[in-house]
């Protein structure tokens, strides 16, 4: 395992630096924050990235993008490569990148840009072309589109306890009834608080829960089958159909 620690490279005098990570399967980076921002890069591998305000799952080929300060845990779904970018927050914020976390898609050729970057020395010569290609980076990751592969955490601590909770054993059978009697709520005001502290139905987001299950075990290479039945869909081609309205694709699409 080749677990390069960022914090060495902090205080480096340069606008990008570069590091590449290797983790088996199931490992876990525990909770925790960088100066700068990162561009966390999963070249092989499932990624799942949590805060106090969500959780993100960030297939191959994606990345995730984390504001400088935000405190973060990742756990490896699989044997997994890393490539990640850390920009200063002055750079990220000149080039309009965005203040909270998301998963965003990666070009060919960012993911060229962050393979070739990582041989880099910290200290490049400035206006050379190292420089160069770390300035290309940050242009290529800001033109990256955003994908929908979240589900974010309300605030109420009832609320965030029980969505974490499933979270760890997503299924499309939890009931929103049994949902409220745990918090303590009434229906309605279950799904009122719900609404204003996700910003989408606890239906929509117990389906974004199990999708993003639904990627981790895909890309460990479950069937879809198994996946379809373990979340709780009625047949493989109801998984594959939700699947394709959330994500745009098919999910052996996707995951190629």
């Amino acid at each position: 395992m080749r677990n390069i620690q960022v914090e060495a490279y902090e205080g480096v005098p340069r606008d990008v630096v570069t590091v590449g990570n290797d983790y088996p399967a199931g490992y876990v980076l525990p909770g925790h924050s960088h100066k700068r921002s990162q561009c966390l890069y999963a070249s092989t591998g499932v990624l799942t990235v949590t805060t106090d305000e969500g959780s993100w799952v960030v297939p191959p080929r994606r990345a995730s993008w984390i504001p400088g300060g935000i405190a973060h845990e990742v756990r490896m779904g699989g044997p997994t490569s890393t490539r990640s970018a850390y920009i200063h927050p002055d750079i990220a914020m000149a080039v309009g990148l965005p203040t909270r976390c998301t998963v965003i898609n990666v070009s060919p050729l960012l993911h060229e840009l962050l393979c070739a970057a990582v041989d880099v020395p910290a200290e490049y010569t400035r206006g050379g072309r190292d420089d160069h290609l770390m300035q290309l980076i940050v242009e290529e990751i800001a033109g990256m589109p955003e994908l929908p592969l979240n589900a974010p955490l309300p605030h109420d601590p009832r609320l965030a306890r029980l969505c974490l909770a499933l979270l760890q054993a997503p299924t499309l059978e939890a009931d929103i009834d049994a949902m409220a009697q745990q918090a303590g709520m009434s229906r309605r005001s279950f799904t009122r608080m719900f609404r204003a502290q996700t910003g989408m139905s606890f239906g929509h987001w117990r389906q974004q829960a199990c999708l993003l299950a639904a990627l981790t075990r895909l890309a460990q290479g479950q069937s879809v089958t198994r996946v379809a039945m373990e979340l709780g869909y009625s047949s493989p081609s109801a998984f594959t159909v939700a699947f394709r309205r959330a994500l745009g694709a098919a999910p052996s699409e996707y995951l190629a």
